[in-house]
């Protein structure tokens, strides 16, 4: 009995490649790779390349650099999600969506690299952080409302003040894309037309893997560009972030986040009531030396005032006794006698004496 013959198909080479391509995209419609990076380069400072390799096997990947977020290198392990591909060149390839450093050592050399670059910009100085309001009256808020984090923050702050507009944009704050919605929560309350007076990223502790979302390239620079005030609250007091190096003002944890943006009021209180005492005591100490000095001045006062009346009255005294010497009628009680008229031979006078008037005619008149 003779065998039927099989029929293979039959493809041209871009329908071979469409078929493979099609395959993969319903089998492996995305995949993620876990493996070292080799063969790393940039082309036109728009694609990169590099080779993805185990102890057995290696695969070539391609991305954007603007897909790149974190720095990566040669001998960096990484992992990779991206859709496999068969090039029209006949070539396997990973088109590379995402990369993340894997392993607290490669997660480590990323985050020195980026943070020498940035640093190298001018990002981490000083001179370009800005001063929180020491009481805003509305905060924007990003994190994930299901964090214990976000929890606490909340509660501190309510406790502290109270009364504060807080507006909350719930996002990722680990995991791939989480980046990305943090990047839209700035922008957002950035494009607002009444935009808070500080903005807050609080996200609790976690791994490293967990915090690298915060050092992520594109989301510190977006944190740099903020035109509001920023204050952040990542992980614990021994986590650093990029996010946090680049933010107006760091907290070392979440409840250190609500703990610098608002005082608590009971310490206000306490302050103000310090405050009360101390001034009621100034005005008082003041009152007093000025009451001390008011006194002193009218002592002052009346001391030269007895000393100005003495020597009025003994002044006149002395014109009293003068006016009493050289009163006529006391000269005429001596025995004195006063003439009035003209002195000359034939002329008629006038003789006062203490008790009489005479007239008499003037007969000899003699030069002394």
């Amino acid at each position: 009995m003779e065998k039927s013959t099989i029929r293979l198909p039959l493809f041209s080479v871009s329908d071979f490649v469409a078929a493979l391509n099609q395959s993969l995209e319903y089998a492996y419609p995305q995949v993620g790779i876990e493996g070292e990076v080799a063969e790393f380069k940039v082309n036109q400072g728009k694609f990169v390349f590099f080779t993805l390799k185990d102890a057995s096997a290696s695969v070539g990947c391609f991305m954007t650099v603007w897909q790149l977020r974190m720095p990566i290198e040669d001998g960096m392990k990484v992992v990779v999600t991206g859709i496999p591909k068969v090039t029209a060149w006949g070539k396997f390839s990973i088109t590379v969506q995402a990369i993340r450093p894997s392993g607290q050592g490669n997660l480590k050399r990323s985050f020195e690299l980026l943070k020498a670059k940035l640093a190298e910009e001018g990002l981490f100085v000083t001179d370009r952080k800005r001063i929180l309001p020491r009481i805003p009256h509305s905060v924007g808020v990003i994190s994930s409302t299901q964090a214990a984090g976000y929890a606490d923050f909340m509660k501190l702050v309510n406790d502290r003040w109270g009364g504060i507009k807080i507006n909350v944009a719930h996002v990722q704050v680990q995991g791939e894309g989480a980046a990305d919605q943090i990047m839209r929560a700035i922008d957002y309350f950035n494009g607002s037309s009444m935009p808070p007076e500080v903005l807050v990223i609080i996200r609790g502790g976690g791994s490293a893997d967990d915090l690298s979302v915060f050092n992520d390239e594109l989301l510190v620079r977006a944190v740099a560009g903020s035109r509001i005030p920023t204050l952040t609250g990542i992980g614990h007091e021994t986590d650093e972030s990029l996010v946090d190096l680049v933010a107006d003002v760091r907290a070392v944890t979440p409840s250190n986040a609500a703990q610098l943006l608002v005082p608590d009021r009971r310490e206000i209180i306490t302050e103000l009531r310090h405050k009360q005492v101390s001034m009621i005591s100034r005005v008082q100490a003041a009152m007093t030396t000025i009451q001390t000095e008011t006194n002193r001045a009218m002592s002052d006062m009346y001391t030269l005032l007895v000393r100005r009346c003495d020597m009025l009255l003994a002044e006149t005294t002395q014109a009293r006794r003068l006016l009493v010497a050289f009163d006529p009628q006391t000269v005429l009680q001596k025995g004195y006698a006063m003439i009035r008229g003209h002195l000359a031979v034939g002329a008629a006078v006038e003789i006062e004496t203490q008790y009489k008037l005479i007239t008499a005619e003037v007969t000899y008149v003699k030069d002394k």
